[in-house]
């Protein structure tokens, strides 16, 4: 008998790579919702792209008129962008909280085994002190008078719309809170500074930074958030949320920026070019404590040297 997994965002960098992931599992069947068919086009090759069920969903509301029963769903649609983020606030929020109240309508009105929303590690807001890692119950400051804030109170809402749905109807939610999350490719537009970085290095260009560089994060390989995906969607605790970050990779912006550049780029130097109008985030210093979802046995397997020397590796096949 097959399992039924309905995912949404299926043409962003989590949700494509959980497809590849999927759909050649056996006894499943993937349903995908997407707004722009030509991505599809683009990101799939033939034989993976006909094993799927592409639904064409120009906004969230045919999730009201679902005709078939899914065991699991695994919400990844978002803005992503901080550009985005600031020049279209309205947009940010009100995508957020509806796609998510769409889908966990159906959850409870249809009894799926399990539903998995994708959150960020920018619900955290800003914490200046990076003495101690954060675990789950704690939550630093945002601003909700900002535009920028529109993503990280987006996400806030959206974890309270998902504890309100499994405490007052049982719903099986669980929430991964991802951090910056690396793939094995990344196109040159990405304004990320992880992608930025690579591309650079791997042109053997200056690598530039639009900051002070002070802000630090952990990272997470994407082979390593997929297997944190699954647990939590399998394994985690309902109205419960799972930090998902390689502990070991935490790093400020600046001190990537050289370690990329002294490991695959040394003919290239670090320069500062700062700019304001790119939308980051404000500064801060946001250090993950994992245990709860190693607690479900979970493990990461990849290191700084592994995500950014096969990241870099493929853009220059790319270049060639």
């Amino acid at each position: 008998m097959k399992n039924h997994y309905l995912i949404t965002g299926a043409t962003g960098l989590i949700g494509s790579a959980l497809v590849g992931r999927l759909v050649n599992e056996q006894d499943t069947e993937l349903t995908c919702p997407v707004r722009d068919l030509a991505k599809v086009e683009a990101l799939f090759e033939p034989d993976l792209k006909n094993k799927i069920n592409w639904v064409y969903a120009p906004n969230e509301e045919y999730l009201n008129h679902l005709d078939r029963h899914y065991d699991y769903i695994i919400h990844c649609a978002s803005p992503t962008s901080s550009r985005f983020f600031i020049d279209h606030p309205v947009e940010t929020l009100s995508y957020n909280i509806s796609s998510l109240t769409s889908l966990l309508n159906y959850t409870w009105q249809n009894k799926i085994k399990s539903i998995v929303y994708l959150s960020s590690l920018e619900v955290y807001g800003s914490v200046p002190d990076d003495s101690a890692a954060i675990t789950e119950d704690i939550q630093g400051y945002v601003n909700p008078l900002e535009t920028r804030s529109s993503y990280n109170m987006a996400k806030r809402i959206c974890e309270s719309l998902c504890y309100a749905y499994y405490a007052e109807y049982n719903v099986p939610v669980k929430i991964v809170r991802l951090t910056q999350t690396v793939p094995g490719w990344v196109s040159e537009d990405d304004m990320r500074l992880f992608s930025q970085f690579a591309h650079r290095a791997a042109k053997g260009e200056d690598i530039e930074l639009h900051t002070d560089g002070t802000s630090a994060r952990p990272y997470i390989q994407i082979e390593d958030a997929l297997d944190a995906i699954l647990c939590v969607l399998y394994h985690g605790r309902p109205g419960e949320a799972y930090n998902a970050a390689n502990e070991d990779t935490y790093i400020s912006a600046k001190d990537l920026a050289h370690f990329i550049q002294d490991n695959f780029n040394p003919s290239g130097s670090v320069v500062y070019k700062l700019r304001k109008d790119l939308g980051y985030a404000p500064t801060t210093r946001i250090k993950l404590d994992t245990s709860k979802l190693r607690s479900l046995g979970w493990r990461p397997k990849y290191g700084l040297s592994d995500m950014f020397g096969g990241l870099i590796e493929q853009l220059k096949l790319g270049l060639r």
